[in-house]
């Protein structure tokens, strides 16, 4: 789902989330999904911030990455959140090519002056322990290494919590989303200068 552009003030910064399903009102009303919530706790505190969601279910590193440039080009965003990996992961593509699409995505968004925020993605141990963390550990070890936020996995508060899920077990329902708020929040308030 790709919001449209609304006039921007001069004033006005831009934090542009790059995200899948988890982040683009999969299963619910668009104003009741965590970027809009974001959006609107924007407006009501007096923040001359705006978003732009640029989240697709089932999107992929590579989708995002061959999509970045252009984002970047048309929204200057100052903060870039990039919420992406979880369906590399459920494929169980290479870990090398996952690292490689977020890396480069870190950079495109950092040559653009963007702050970023990389989301942290847990998967189930589908492939086995050994891809599982190594595919957890790639969202750490980036972060470290490149000196970006590292979002904790923003269903860490939500997934095991039945009334806070779809039928699906894997996807946020729309009582989830405050709850996603406020760990993006915590993330993402540091970098609001």
């Amino acid at each position: 789902m790709v919001w449209p552009l609304l006039a921007q003030g001069a004033e006005e910064r831009t934090v542009l989330i790059l995200g899948d399903s988890l982040s683009a009102a999969y299963g619910m009303e668009v104003q009741e999904s965590w970027p809009s919530l974001l959006q609107q706790r924007f407006d009501e505190d007096g923040y001359d911030w705006r978003v732009f969601n640029s989240s697709i279910a089932g999107d992929t590193t590579q989708g995002g990455l061959t999509r970045l440039p252009r984002l970047l080009e048309n929204q200057a965003p100052a903060v870039v959140l990039i919420e992406l990996g979880g369906n590399d992961g459920l494929r169980g593509l290479p870990l090398d090519v996952t690292r490689g699409n977020l890396q480069q995505m870190i950079d495109l968004s950092r040559a653009a002056g963007a702050e970023v925020i990389l989301c942290e993605i847990l998967i189930p141990p589908n492939y086995g322990p050994a891809y599982t963390e190594r595919f957890t550990g790639l969202f750490h070890e980036l972060a470290e290494q490149d000196g970006v936020t590292l979002l904790p996995f923003i269903l860490a508060d939500v997934a095991l919590d039945p009334a806070l899920m779809l039928d699906d077990g894997i996807h946020p329902n729309a009582a989830a989303q405050p709850v996603i708020l406020e760990a993006v929040w915590e993330a993402l308030q540091p970098l609001l200068h």
